[in-house]
């Protein structure tokens, strides 16, 4: 049969969403199989109650432990708490709030009732911490979203008082003290009903919108896309950003469409992913058909909008649809994006280096090497772009999954999450100042730099594997060539920052592949790129393929 990706999802393919809350509330996890352990990935712990992997017990544990975190490091200020649109975030809020309470918390949460994306609350803790006083209680907070993750899914995350997500050895403690809690029938959980929770005087309610709509002019030049005329439309792909948008629009003056306003915690509108599930990433061409479909040229020779963005579910991931371009490969965008800021800031410290990830573009090291910038390259996962980003020194860092945040105009920091929101305002920023769209930008580049070609493959693999792949180290290898280009670099480590990468990264003049376990699914992840065209893209990835089964097999 032919594959229904990029088509709209049909009944069969919808969550039961009565199944989805009573499984919630009703199931417990077998903490004899790992699946159904607490677990935190790079962007928290994630699953789904139908698999016994995200359900109130699990959630009554992470909010005890986060509780029993946050006395140690004795962080008293406020918790800010937030949620999606998915099915299972306001249960799972609702069930955080009832401990939160219960143990005497401050707990702050949205005054509208609504939804808040990730780096509404990641600007909302930087806010609290940088009015408050010297010495003065430092607040921190929990998102409750699984990101782009399909409509079954839960996702629980803390950020600590600066503002990103916590590090490994805050998450490493959490995971294991929501584990042992489990274990003991959850007896240490303190919880009062949700009434009172609501009614505590430790409860209050925050205004997560106009904190962050309002400072949108302190890190981005909305002024340059207001007097262009930039016509926008904006996706919130039934997801947090929904009300932010309108609001971005109305307060600010912009030529800016909401196109889809709906939310439904189904995702019925949504098109098909790549694998025939629903998952709002807004980096995949598939999941974006509508909004891509919508930007179509017309008979007059012009599409609706200049700019068209689209987000997922909690906002911390960005998608951009230009006239002439379709969606922009995430890469190619961060390309354009570093380029331009790094020329057009002035505010930024002049010798802040550029922060990527290291399964992203290598086009992104020569474009930092023509600005004369330092570039940083860091294990997967947003936490490691936090310093910098509170320091001024790394004023922008991004992840080829379409994340990225940088600072603001004077330098300072604006989030230390991801900001699918303010990435997607840039490309009309971009559009407005340069005269240009960012795909056309991004034809520039690659008339300069090269051409590179990417892409990411999945290839099955035990646990068993998956642990060799992630202890591998660079003698491991002992290949010398790649796709008939000598290795340059074999890499366990991160060129920026020596951290352990997880897996295996192999360097040559004009290509590169890494690979690294998945922390969810019997699968290791394959990224590789090219600069010599698909057919040698296809070889490195045949190659690189045939390399790592070597070793870990």
């Amino acid at each position: 049969m032919a594959s229904r990706a990029g088509t709209v999802a049909q009944p069969q393919d919808l969550v039961d969403l009565t199944a989805l809350l009573d499984a919630y509330y009703d199931v417990s996890p077998d903490l004899t199989d790992p699946g159904q352990r607490v677990a935190f990935g790079t962007s928290g712990h994630r699953g789904s109650s139908l698999k016994a992997s995200f359900n109130e017990p699990h959630i009554l544990a992470i909010t005890q432990a986060i509780v029993e975190y946050r006395a140690g490091q004795g962080i008293t200020g406020p918790l800010y708490l937030a949620k999606d649109t998915h099915g299972l975030s306001e249960p799972a809020q609702n069930s955080a709030l009832e401990v939160l309470a219960a143990n005497g918390v401050n707990v702050l949460i949205d005054a509208r009732h609504g939804y808040t994306p990730t780096p509404a609350l990641s600007h909302a803790i930087l806010t609290h911490n940088r009015k408050a006083a010297p010495g003065a209680p430092q607040a921190d907070g929990i998102v409750v979203t699984p990101s782009h993750n399909p409509p079954a899914d839960g996702g629980f995350k803390y950020n600590p008082p600066h503002g990103g997500p916590a590090d490994t050895d805050a998450t490493g403690w959490i995971a294991n003290r929501a584990n042992e809690l489990l274990e003991n029938g959850l007896r240490g959980v303190k919880r009062v009903p949700l009434a009172d929770a609501l009614a505590a005087g430790t409860t209050g309610k925050f205004d997560f919108l106009s904190s962050y709509v309002d400072d949108l002019p302190s890190v981005l030049d909305l002024n340059a896309i207001r007097d262009a005329g930039v016509r926008i439309g904006a996706d919130p792909m039934g997801g947090a950003s929904v009300d932010y948008w309108g609001e971005i629009a109305e307060r600010h003056h912009l030529n800016l469409t909401v196109v889809n306003p709906t939310v439904d915690p189904q995702w019925a509108f949504m098109t098909l992913d790549w694998d025939e599930k629903i998952r709002m990433d807004c980096s995949s061409p598939s999941a974006m058909a509508s909004l891509i479909a919508r930007m179509a040229v017309g008979a007059d020779g012009s599409a609706p909008f200049d700019v068209a963005t689209g987000n997922d579910a909690d906002a911390d991931r960005h998608g951009i649809v230009t006239p002439d371009g379709g969606l922009m490969n995430p890469n190619h965008y961060l390309a354009v994006a570093i380029d331009y800021l790094y020329r057009h800031r002035t505010g930024w410290n002049p010798q802040s280096v550029i922060g990527k990830t290291l399964v992203s573009s290598s086009i992104i090291d020569r474009v930092a090497a023509n600005l004369g910038r330092k570039l940083v390259e860091v294990p997967v996962g947003f936490k490691w772009f936090v310093p910098g980003l509170l320091s001024g020194e790394g004023a922008f860092g991004g992840e080829e999954s379409a994340g990225a945040s940088f600072n603001k105009m004077d330098g300072s920091v604006w989030t230390t999450d991801k900001d699918g929101i303010l990435l997607a305002l840039l490309a009309s920023e971009i559009t407005a100042v340069t005269g240009k769209s960012p795909s056309q930008l991004y034809k520039g580049l690659t008339d300069q730099f090269g051409d590179p070609v990417y892409a990411r493959i999945d290839a099955a693999a035990t646990r068993e594997q998956k642990a060799a792949l992630g202890k591998l180290s660079p003698s491991d290898v002992t290949a010398t060539e790649l796709a008939g280009e000598t290795i340059t670099a074999k890499l366990t480590e991160a060129p920026g920052n020596g951290a352990a990468i997880g897996g295996l990264k192999v360097v040559t003049e004009n290509a590169w592949f890494a690979a690294r376990p998945s922390g969810t699914e019997d699968v290791y992840k394959i990224y590789a790129e090219s600069f010599k065209g698909a057919e040698h893209l296809k070889q490195v990835q045949a190659e690189a393929k045939a390399l790592v089964d070597g070793v870990i097999s």
